[in-house]
C-alpha cells in the first residue's frame, strides 16, 4: 500500500512539472494530432477551438505557452495574440498560419508572436520550436543588469531603457537586445544568433531574424536616437558601443 501511495505522489509530482501548451486551433483533424503529440512529447494541453475560448482557457490556465492558429472564427489568433500583450500577458507565443507571404509573417510578429509555422508542418519541427521558446523562458539569469551607454537590461525584471525611456519590447526582441548586450562590439553571425535566440537549427535564409531586429532597431531609435544595432554586410549584426 505504502508503495502504491508512493507511485501515485510520484506521478502527480511528476504530472505538476509538466509545462501547461495552449492549443487554440479549429482544426479538429489537427487538433486531435496535437494532442497526441503534447501527450507523447510530455506536455499537459489544454484546447480551444476559437479565439474567445482560448482567451478565457489563458486566464483559467495560464499557460507555459500558447499555440495559435491564425485563422479562427470569432476571434482570430492575431486579435488574441494582441489582447494578451495589451494584458501584460509575455507568455510566449507560437503562431500557426497556412499563409506564408512575408506580409502575414511580419503581422503575426507585429502581433506579438514570439514564432510561427507556416502549415503543413513536421510535427517534430513543431515540438523543437516549443522546446526552444520554453527553455528560453525557464532559464533564470542571476547576472547583474547589463548597460552599455545610454542602454540598460535587466535580465531578471525583464525590463529594458535607453536614455531613461523605458522599452516596451516582446520576448524575443528583449532576447536579442540581452544576446547583443553581452556581446558588444562582437559581431554575431546569422547562424549564431539563430542557435542562441531560437535554440535549433532553424534556416538562417529566413527573414525572421532581419524583421525581428528591425522592429527593435525602431524601439530603440525612437524620438531620433542613433542606431545602436548595425549590420555586418553577409555575416551577422553586432552591438557597438556609443
Amino acid at each position: 500500500m505504502m508503495g502504491e501511495m508512493m507511485s501515485i505522489m510520484a506521478d502527480r509530482n511528476a504530472r505538476a512539472t509538466r509545462p501547461t501548451v495552449l492549443v487554440a486551433e479549429d482544426d479538429r483533424a489537427l487538433r486531435d494530432s496535437l494532442e497526441a503529440a503534447m501527450q507523447v512529447a510530455g506536455y499537459d494541453a489544454v484546447f480551444a477551438h476559437d479565439g474567445a475560448q482560448a482567451l478565457s482557457a489563458i486566464a483559467d490556465h495560464a499557460p507555459d505557452l500558447v499555440l495559435l492558429d491564425v485563422m479562427m472564427p470569432h476571434v482570430d489568433g492575431l486579435s488574441v495574440a494582441r489582447t494578451m500583450r495589451q494584458r501584460g500577458d509575455r507568455t510566449p507565443i507560437l503562431m500557426l498560419t497556412a499563409r506564408d507571404t512575408v506580409g502575414d509573417r511580419v503581422a503575426g510578429l507585429d502581433a506579438g508572436a514570439d514564432d510561427y509555422l507556416v502549415k503543413p508542418f513536421a510535427l517534430d519541427e513543431l515540438l523543437a520550436r516549443l522546446r526552444a521558446l520554453l527553455r528560453r523562458t525557464s532559464v533564470v539569469d542571476a547576472d547583474a543588469p547589463a548597460s552599455v551607454g545610454d542602454l540598460w537590461l535587466d535580465a531578471r525584471s525583464r525590463t529594458a531603457t535607453r536614455d531613461g525611456r523605458e522599452l516596451t519590447l516582446t520576448r524575443t526582441e528583449f532576447d536579442l537586445l540581452e544576446l547583443f548586450l553581452h556581446n558588444v562590439g562582437i559581431v554575431l553571425t546569422r547562424d549564431v544568433i539563430y542557435e542562441r535566440i531560437w535554440g535549433y537549427d532553424f534556416d538562417t535564409t529566413s527573414k525572421s531574424l532581419d524583421v525581428h531586429v528591425s522592429y527593435l532597431r525602431r524601439k530603440l531609435e525612437a524620438d531620433g536616437a542613433s542606431r545602436v544595432i548595425e549590420t555586418v554586410r553577409g555575416v551577422g549584426y553586432t552591438l557597438r558601443r556609443s
